[in-house]
């Protein structure tokens, strides 16, 4: 299933190795400096709707992202705009629909189970494994 979403959406996943920090080392000082930025800032105040929290963050996430880095003498939607948005492409004009993949093996009458529901295969296929992709 996870490879399929991959496919859809023509992006190469490079899971990190288990209990290798460094691996993952960008990722994580990204969720920090989100933490320190926004999160941060926000700890102490109440929202009662998701919408007014929403708008908070945005402009947090606007004064984070227009912010000159040191290193770079340039913030961080300058270098966006330079480096990644060209090689940006647009996303599918459908959204992508989740399958579950499941193996079964085919009765001697013929049928799969999937779900407490019976479905029938050509009798070619009795006693095989097939995998049934499950969709609404």
């Amino acid at each position: 299933t996870y490879h399929q979403l991959a496919e859809y959406y023509n992006v190469a996943v490079i899971p990190a190795r288990p209990y290798k920090p460094k691996d993952k080392s960008k990722a994580e000082v990204g969720v920090q400096i989100v933490e320190r930025w926004i999160m941060a800032r926000l700890r102490k105040q109440t929202f009662y709707s998701l919408a007014h929290l929403n708008q908070e963050i945005a402009k947090l996430l606007d004064v984070m992202n227009n912010k000159v880095m040191k290193q770079y003498q340039q913030s961080r939607k300058q270098l966006f705009e330079m480096v990644d948005k060209s090689a940006l492409k647009p996303l599918p004009e459908k959204p992508y629909h989740y399958t579950q993949i499941k193996t079964v093996r085919v009765h001697i009458d013929y049928h799969v189970e999937i779900e407490k529901h019976y479905y029938s295969v050509p009798y070619q296929w009795v006693k095989k494994q097939l995998r049934a992709h499950i969709t609404n």
